[in-house]
């Protein structure tokens, strides 16, 4: 209906009046001096104050240009309604001025423009170039054609301003095809409009786009070279492309075309900053620091997006010491103003560098300059407490928001994950939906590892459902994750299979999907996909031998697994790292060479730390090697077991032993250095919803029914010649009672309820935080004869696949 009513406004209106020879002239001679920027074409000098209309003074035509000249529109506009009859050159000073502003003000300026129409005033060249420069402003592309129709009936399409503020409109707006049928229908093209419509293939990322307008530039315009704002709209396309030798040879153009700033020129000063922040841009974006920083350190003046620009791309190439070093250096040149982007890459850098305490004061400075409630920032600041595990302060921020975009929800979903807390991740997805917030390939990446975590296969894939129907099943760092979440959740065929559909794969699809195979105890097909990407030309890395190492170490290959680590490095040149020797010793550990693999240590470049010796003494207390075990807690004591996990491993050999004294002493000395042994606990998935259980549990509304289920199980499975194994029982208790807490072990517990809960065709798949306990081990062997069922079980370690008694880690877990 507005669009309606502006045509028929305009249908009504007489012919344009012609604006004096000099105003014209004037306007000429402008354009002839080549303008710089694209939008240059809606910003001509300003119109000269009217002569008073018979019905206004010509006092109050000036108080208007006064106050238009001040920036007070409001003012202006007030004594613009008092003028009886504005002629078009006063319409044009007013809504000129609207579209300069911000967009609620060019939105004025169309309601001007509309009254325009409607008191029969027609709208000559210069009311078409500001009326589209207010749509620009406000991405409106209905009232822009509405207005390019309105041209058209007066005649002036073919204007270079109008027809250049067309062609601007459409960029603006999104309508590239609308945009190059204009440029292509120009009579006459100047540099203005060749820019404007590079601007628009670069803004949308056409880059072949780009190249061909720039090239046919060059051929056809033969007096007019590109200049500053031209390489300014070419730079950031090079740079989102990575084309570094293309950049380079603009910077090249540069030099020669005299492109510099120049301190005695305040144009070419201002085109000065603007092409050399674009040029350290490009640099930066294609990893060229050096470069990036020499054109930063030649430009005689920077301003805060420069320093934005070089911090970001310092983040950006994971120099996080040098970026947050930038942003202090920053703040002692005093900038009055900060961008959001500036602290939003300062933030990141605190975050990666733990700088806390920082990222709190740029917390402070944001509140304080105004900029807190800036979108980005805010997200940045959202993630840089998520990434410090401060979760509940994240939470408060984002709650704090008033608007919400997919990143702010990604980071917290992150947040969530990284911290343990995959349920509320969950949650936050589910509100986000509920939002109508879209998410993209980040959200996913960061949601995904939270069904791993749970080893939530149906969560997993309706996740998966999700990726298909938006497109994002190619993306490679999705597929990634869809691979680790698939193998975490016991289906390591699916992981095969999203593997084998990947477009593409880097090194983690690779890396990722060798580690899957480990921890099934799939060490042959760990072998085998190493070789493939040895065949396929994919380099392995460090991390690379780390996973294939752990799974020859899982599937005790413990011949090829010390052929890998002879080739690692001499056949790739790697050199081992402290992970890499942990493996051997696991490896060695698992395979029964329990002196091989204390000798192994002793000879080590590197010095053992207490994970190298924790590796060796789980394996002493499983083949019973007291003696070495004696040795081997005495290294672990002397350097000081690290985390609860160790402390726990040191007190279970001694009760293993029945040296409860001992064991109690190291509890202590646990509970004095402040670890606290996390509870055991157990969780299966049925129907869609987790059942999670810990030691000794009756909190579930079927734990009659799951007990009953136990001492059947415990009748049946003694039988078949099972005797508990009370050396797993901590505590100095009596037998009888050592029998009653074994039973009532989680992962027990979570097993009863999936007999009861499945059919008999269904596997039964438990995830444990800890490491599953030797009793536990061979109960469950037990019950799979027994029930003939299978059963899988994710522990802290590795995946327990149990079928007819046996289980596919060999009894080594």
């Amino acid at each position: 209906m507005r669009h309606r009513s502006l045509a028929a406004a305009a249908s009504a209106s007489a012919p344009p009046p012609q604006m004096p020879p000099s105003f014209h002239f004037h306007w000429r001679h402008h354009a002839a001096r080549r303008l710089s920027s694209t939008t240059a074409c809606l910003h001509p000098p300003p119109l000269q104050p009217p002569r008073a209309s018979a019905s206004a003074s010509a006092s109050l035509l000036l108080q208007l240009q006064d106050h238009i000249a001040s920036g007070h529109l409001s003012r202006a506009h007030h004594l613009f309604d008092q003028i009886p009859s504005p002629d078009v050159r006063t319409y044009n000073d007013l809504i000129r001025a609207y579209s300069s502003s911000s967009p609620t003000a060019a939105a004025d300026g169309l309601h001007l423009y509309r009254r325009m129409l409607r008191h029969r005033v027609a709208p000559n060249n210069y009311t078409f170039p500001f009326a589209l420069k207010a749509c620009s402003a406000l991405a409106d592309h209905h009232c822009g054609r509405a207005i390019h129709r309105h041209a058209i009936h007066a005649g002036l399409q073919a204007d270079l301003f109008v027809s250049t503020a067309l062609l601007d409109m459409y960029v603006k707006c999104a309508c590239l095809p609308d945009a190059a049928h204009i440029f292509a229908t120009m009579p006459a093209r100047d540099l203005v409009a060749w820019n404007a419509m590079l601007a628009g293939y670069a803004h949308h990322g056409m880059y072949h786009h780009a190249v061909a307008h720039l090239l046919s530039m060059q051929m056809q315009m033969h007096r007019l070279r590109p200049n500053a704002s031209t390489l300014v709209a070419l730079l950031p396309l090079l740079a989102q492309q990575g084309a570094l030798a293309q950049g380079t040879s603009v910077h090249a153009y540069c030099i020669r075309a005299c492109l510099h700033p120049n301190r005695n020129s305040k144009s070419k000063l201002t085109d000065g900053v603007l092409l050399g922040t674009a040029l350290l841009d490009m640099y930066a974006k294609c990893g060229s620091l050096l470069y990036a920083r020499r054109v930063f350190d030649a430009m005689p003046a920077r301003n805060e997006v420069t320093w934005s620009a070089l911090i970001g791309g310092f983040v950006l190439c994971s120099r996080m010491t040098q970026a947050f070093l930038l942003f202090k250096a920053m703040l002692a040149q005093g900038l009055c103003f900060l961008s959001p982007t500036s602290i939003a890459s300062a933030l990141r850098a605190c975050a990666s560098l733990d700088h806390l305490r920082m990222g709190e004061q740029l917390h402070a400075l944001l509140a304080k300059s105004g900029v807190h409630a800036d979108l980005t920032a805010g997200n940045s600041l959202l993630s840089m407490y998520a990434k410090a595990g401060l979760i509940d302060q994240a939470i408060a921020l984002f709650e704090e928001m008033a608007v919400k975009d997919t990143v702010s929800y990604s980071a917290l979903v992150s947040g969530y994950v990284q911290n343990g807390r995959a349920e509320e991740a969950f949650l936050v997805f589910k509100k986000m939906q509920a939002c109508n917030v879209e998410p993209d390939a980040a959200t996913m990446v960061s949601l995904i590892p939270a069904c791993s975590h749970l080893a939530a296969l149906q969560h997993g894939r309706c996740s998966h459902g999700s990726v298909i129907i938006r497109g994002l099943a190619s993306e490679t760092s999705i597929c990634n994750a869809l691979i680790d979440m698939y193998a975490k959740c016991g289906r390591i065929d699916l992981s095969r299979q999203v593997f084998n559909m990947m477009p593409s794969r880097d090194i983690v699809s690779w890396n990722t999907m060798i580690a899957g195979y480990g921890i099934h105890g799939l060490g042959k097909e760990a072998t085998a996909l190493f070789l493939e990407m040895n065949n396929l030309g994919f380099p392995p890395d460090g991390v690379t031998f780390i996973c294939l190492l752990s799974a020859c170490s899982h599937s005790g290959l413990v011949i090829e697994g010390k052929h890998w680590f002879h080739v690692m490095g001499h056949g790739y040149g790697l050199t081992p790292r402290m992970e890499h020797y942990i493996c051997m010793v696991d490896l060695l550990s698992r395979g029964g060479f329990l002196d091989e693999a204390y000798e192994f240590i002793q000879s080590m470049p590197l010095r053992a730390d207490v994970r190298v010796w924790v590796a060796l003494l789980g394996a002493c207390r499983v083949y019973k090697n007291i003696d070495l075990g004696k040795k081997v807690s005495r290294m672990i004591q002397e350097l000081g077991p690290e985390g609860t996990g160790n402390f726990v491993l040191l007190s279970n050999i001694y009760s293993a032993a029945g040296r409860f004294d001992e064991a109690a002493e190291v509890r202590i000395i646990q509970k004095v250095q402040g670890f606290k042994k996390s509870p055991g606990c157990s969780w299966i998935e049925i129907n869609g919803s987790l059942h999670a259980f810990v030691g000794g549990d009756q909190s579930h509304p079927q734990s009659p029914e799951i007990y009953r289920e136990l001492d059947n199980i415990l009748v049946g499975i003694k039988k078949l010649g099972y005797q508990p194994d009370t050396s797993f029982v901590l505590q100095d208790l009596e037998e009888e009672e050592k029998e009653k807490a074994l039973i009532c072990h989680s992962e027990k517990l979570a097993i009863a309820y999936g007999i009861l809960s499945l059919s008999e065709d269904k596997t039964i798949f438990v995830t444990k935080n800890l490491r599953v306990c030797g009793d536990c081990h061979t109960v469950i062997k037990h019950i799979s004869l027994l029930k003939r069922r299978a059963i899988i079980v994710r522990d802290a370690n590795r995946f327990h696949h149990f079928k007819n008694g046996q289980c596919s880690c060999g009894d080594f877990w």
